[in-house]
């Protein structure tokens, strides 16, 4: 990548913790799918969704 993307979108934020701390950091903003295990407050804009379900990112 020659820059930074311009917004970031996680769909287990679980599982890609790391990179939604990186756009913290970084001041990236981010989209997050959010279920019952996940913190709302990390992401910028949060879905509420199964982000076990393959349904709920096609």
């Amino acid at each position: 990548m020659t820059g930074l993307p311009d917004i970031v979108i996680i769909v287990d934020q679980q599982e890609e913790y790391t990179a939604l701390r990186e756009c913290i950091t970084l001041g990236i903003p981010t989209i997050c799918l959010i279920d019952t295990n996940c913190d709302p407050d990390l992401a910028d804009i949060s879905i509420p969704a199964n982000d076990d379900a393959i349904a709920s990112i096609c």
